[in-house]
């Protein structure tokens, strides 16, 4: 499917669910792919890119950003501490803040550096034990710990289970934010994002309905 068909079915999805054109931000994301699909996806004139890693981000993107203006980039994996400052050096958003150790941190660098990335705090809305993720009964205090940081908090992601209704857990996320006064809900992938932007989605993170199956190196 072409990065055209993608952002056709998002402005029918926006249409349809009585939202703006252009409400819904798409982010391609490229983890594991290799760089001549990267940058063709590029030359189509899309800059919003997601990546899960961020070593991985930091031997692709310097390179890109040499060629391209105006990349946004967004950290849609899990972050460490001790890659904290790497993060926010390379990336314009950060979707996966989780834990009160890594705000802190983040709290800290953006004192240092003198500039934030744009935040959204990790909502484990399926209480899996295996994901990453604030609980849904503890992300209200979580949002207020994070505030009283000054950190920029943008909204809320998720990454529903496997089985049962995405929709569920994208209602569930859209009303944590709403009472929470949070306005970015990152949620929807290649197979839902059009059921995400139904309930609400401000960015939606599709990879391989736009590149293709992900090249993961044999090991």
């Amino acid at each position: 499917m072409s990065l055209q068909d993608i952002k056709t079915r998002i402005a029918t999805a926006e249409a349809k669910a009585g939202r703006s054109a252009g409400s819904v931000q798409l982010i391609a994301v490229s983890k594991v792919q290799p760089n001549a699909r990267v940058a063709a996806i590029l030359d189509e004139g899309q800059r919003c890119f997601g990546e899960n890693r961020v070593q991985e981000a930091l031997g692709k993107w310097p390179d890109f950003a040499k060629h391209y203006d105006g990349l946004d980039l967004h950290l849609i994996g899990p972050l460490q501490s001790n890659k904290a400052r790497q993060a926010m050096e390379l990336f314009n958003a950060i979707h996966t803040l989780d834990r009160l150790k890594l705000a802190k941190s983040i709290a800290r660098l953006a004192q240092e550096l003198g500039k934030c990335p744009d935040l959204f705090i990790q909502v484990n809305t399926g209480a899996e034990p295996q994901k990453a993720g604030v609980l849904p009964g503890e992300a209200d205090d979580f949002i207020a710990e994070c505030r009283a940081l000054d950190l920029p908090i943008k909204g809320l992601m998720c990454i529903p289970p496997v089985e049962g209704s995405a929709a569920d857990h994208f209602t569930q996320l859209a009303a944590i934010a709403e009472r929470n006064d949070l306005t970015g809900l990152s949620m929807g992938m290649s197979g839902d994002f059009e059921v995400a932007i139904a309930h609400g989605a401000t960015h939606v993170r599709v990879g391989s309905a736009i590149f293709g199956a992900r090249a993961y190196a044999e090991t």
